[in-house]
């Protein structure tokens, strides 16, 4: 692809927020004629004024370097690799976090939903996926909506298929990677997805529960888990900025006793 310049990049960006030029300056505290300056490549923003422009319009820290690239400046945010020994305390530490969540489900995701790091419980449910859609990585949004994976033992599979949908968009929306788009473009023709959306037309029923579980059949054993995500506070790494962690807790005793077993834990 053809390079792109410092001010379409914030024009895009800021298109992509819904945001006017008047709106941006006000929140960046810049004038709209500089900003409109800035877009159109008739002034060079400094690295500050960029910085200060993508954290009002919450472009991720991978984005923000391409901004800096664009406008000649050098990157701001390392990427760092999880194996690496600099990323040793972070690890362990992910490590510990899931290793106590046995014997309920905990895994580690990029920004793709591709399963980074997993506890022994969410190995159980790996098992259950086929060859073709195990990776690696496992990427949770194929495992869990593709009909030859999690949807063949996912009881509530409209309702979770929709939340999961619901994840994806936000993804796409936030980040802009076309990785992710394309992601969205295959899940979204999956027979099972498709015909879950044709079901949901038309419904007007209200959720009972306070919170969506996902119901899922396992060695003849009913699960029902509640989900958590969790976000790094703050984070000044690529890497650390991309990475969630997905834990996975019983509704129900009969559930906590059932992955109890199951995992042997």
């Amino acid at each position: 692809m053809a390079p792109v310049g410092v001010g379409p990049l914030v024009k895009r960006w800021r298109g992509h927020r819904r945001l006017s030029q008047l709106d941006l300056a006000n929140v960046a505290g810049v004038s709209p004629k500089h900003l409109s300056f800035v877009e159109t490549g008739r002034s060079r923003p400094s690295p500050e004024l960029l910085l200060t422009l993508a954290r009002h319009l919450e472009v991720p820290l991978r984005e923000r370097n391409d901004l800096l690239l664009a406008a000649g400046y050098a990157p701001r945010f390392d990427e760092t690799e999880l194996g690496s020994p600099t990323m040793a305390p972070v690890r362990d530490t992910l490590a510990v976090l899931l290793d106590r969540h046995d014997p309920y489900p905990g895994v580690l995701l990029d920004r793709c939903w591709n399963v980074v790091m997993a506890n022994k419980a969410a190995s159980l449910l790996a098992g259950l996926i086929p060859a073709e859609l195990a990776g690696p990585p496992i990427n949770l949004f194929r495992a869990s909506l593709h009909p030859d994976g999690l949807a063949a033992h996912t009881r509530n599979f409209d309702d979770w298929a929709l939340y999961l949908l619901d994840q994806l968009r936000r993804l796409v929306n936030v980040t802009a990677d076309p990785a992710l788009a394309e992601l969205e473009r295959e899940v979204l023709a999956y027979p099972t997805v498709v015909g879950s959306i044709a079901d949901r037309r038309g419904r007007t029923d209200a959720p009972s529960a306070l919170v969506l579980s996902c119901e899922l059949t396992v060695e003849g054993r009913d699960l029902s888990l509640l989900t958590t995500l969790t976000t790094f506070g703050s984070p000044l790494d690529i890497t650390l900025d991309e990475l969630m962690i997905e834990l996975f807790y019983p509704t129900d005793d009969a559930t906590a006793s059932a992955l109890a077993e199951l995992t042997g834990l």
